[in-house]
């Protein structure tokens, strides 16, 4: 069968004439900075969409299945052990296969597996479509950044992080509310199948306009590293996802952080003293893109974690509904929208440093304020609190994304990308985890706490978000501009610069 691109032409043979020719069909060309924008920007929308919109139907699952709490978690959970173990390896597939063809093949997965997940008929088989579902996501971000980033060449890398920064932003907020009116209006199966006709139309468009892209391949499969990465990264985050609701004094929890932590110190030698490594952990050595990536711990942490923790303050706290409480959660992605616009066109002249120092003390000073209202503070005054969250946290999206990869090659990208996307994984996971666990500990158990008390964690919570976007503050500070002059378009000289 003719690949796309090789349908340029056909003939065609009229009933009662001679053949004819016709005029060759050629496909429109499309700049593929657009072409991988658009793909990209709906790929991960979707993929980080079905992280916050499952979690709304999980409720109703569990009475339809009729299995208890615990049980249901594992349609998260199952999801995340998927992710967790093609993440790590997605920058090597996606060099060695190429990546429009893992592209296309995750998106493929994804969209393929939310049907099944819609069909399911019992909590196992929605299970194991959940872990196919993730298998997708995994290799779905990862390849689409390096790819974005690839498209875009250094001096235009702000557009790109532009790009990023939509469904990174808006997916997070629009779960909730989008989730919870499919639930009340249709069923639960439709936080699934909402998925399948944006991702057939992503599917058709890239299998026609997208380019393919490979890197030389050099070395085999790192079938330790694959093992290692995926079991270390799929332990730890079962640990972390798990840890607050049973405990961390539970052996089942403990047990698997401490597994995946061994995985991890193991992992670390052997990938270093490899030549062709699944995962090339010398990239961290690399001053502008480690710092990065540690600056990121810290601001997608504190960032998810509030996510996770407001929703939960408005409807456990003030006994809001979910949809209530989306609404006054989805200020911020409008905050983010709004404002990185201004910072992608600060970004040339002021740099990267300066940027993610002041979002981020703008980002914990906003948390400082939750941290002081009260439980019948006015719903204007929180949306209006969730606007400069996200209008703070817009310098540093725009700033982090774009400098991370200012200093990594071409070859370094799929690599880099597979790391930061690890990473970016990792902070969301443990900024929830940690924050759940400041709420727990001052309110371990709601139904019976007094008001007072509820509200004691919750400030509690808001709290240690701050403080972790301060440390991301400080870690800032160390960063060099000049590291991410390339990305800066000349607006400001070397000199100048380095100074």
């Amino acid at each position: 069968m003719a690949r796309p691109e090789q349908l340029t032409e056909r003939t065609v043979t009229p009933s009662n004439g001679p053949r004819h020719r016709a005029a060759p069909l050629r496909l429109p060309a499309i700049d593929q900075r657009l072409v991988v924008g658009a793909v990209f920007v709906v790929a991960m929308f979707m993929n980080i969409l079905d992280s916050t919109i499952v979690n709304v139907a999980l409720p109703t699952m569990a009475r339809d299945f009729h299995v208890n709490a615990d049980s249901i978690e594992w349609v998260v959970t199952g999801y995340l052990l998927g992710l967790a173990v093609f993440i790590p390896a997605s920058g090597w597939i996606g060099d060695r296969i190429g990546t429009k063809r893992v592209f296309l093949f995750a998106l493929a997965a994804f969209t393929g597996a939310s049907i099944l997940c819609g069909l399911a008929t019992s909590l196992n088989e929605l299970i194991a479509f959940r872990v196919l579902q993730g298998v997708g996501g995994g290799m779905l971000t990862p390849v689409g950044t390096a790819m974005l980033f690839r498209a875009f060449p250094p001096a235009e890398r702000a557009k790109a992080a532009s790009i990023l920064i939509i469904p990174t932003v808006i997916a997070p907020a629009t779960g909730p509310v989008l989730g919870g009116l499919l639930v009340d209006t249709l069923s639960w199966r439709w936080v699934f199948y909402v998925n399948v006709p944006v991702g057939v139309a992503a599917f058709l468009f890239g299998l026609f306009f997208l380019h393919e892209h490979r890197e030389p391949a050099k070395g085999g499969f790192d079938v330790f590293g694959f093992a290692l990465s995926g079991a270390g990264l799929g332990l730890v985050l079962y640990a972390l996802s798990q840890g607050p609701v049973k405990g961390w004094g539970s052996s089942g929890v403990l047990g698997a952080l401490v597994a995946g932590l061994l995985c991890f110190a193991v992992l670390v030698p052997v990938e270093l003293h490899r030549r062709y490594p699944m995962l090339r952990l010398a990239l961290l050595g690399d001053r502008l893109f480690g710092t990065t990536n540690l600056v990121g711990i810290f601001a997608y942490g504190s960032f998810l974690g509030l996510l996770f923790i407001f929703p939960q303050f408005l409807q456990v706290g003030r006994g809001t509904s979910a949809l209530v409480s989306g609404l006054c959660t989805f200020p911020e992605a409008i905050g983010v929208m709004l404002l990185s616009q201004l910072a992608a066109r600060l970004y040339p002249r002021v740099g990267p440093r300066r940027l993610m120092v002041g979002g981020l003390v703008g980002v914990s000073a906003v948390m400082v304020v939750l941290a002081t209202v009260g439980i019948t503070a006015d719903l204007w005054w929180l949306r209006g609190l969730m606007f400069l969250l996200g209008a703070s946290m817009s310098f540093v999206f725009m700033s982090l994304q774009t400098a991370t990869f200012a200093t990594m090659s071409p070859a370094d990208t799929g690599q880099a990308s597979a790391l930061f996307n690890t990473q970016r994984q990792m902070a969301a996971a443990l900024g929830v985890a940690l924050l759940a666990t400041v709420f727990t500990t001052v309110v371990p158990d709601v139904g019976s706490a007094a008001h007072a008390t509820v509200l004691s964690g919750f400030r509690a919570a808001f709290a240690a978000a701050a403080g972790i976007a301060l440390i991301g503050a400080v870690i800032s500070a160390f960063i060099h501009d000049k590291d991410a002059a390339n990305t800066m378009r000349g607006a400001i000289d070397a000199a100048a610069v380095a100074s």
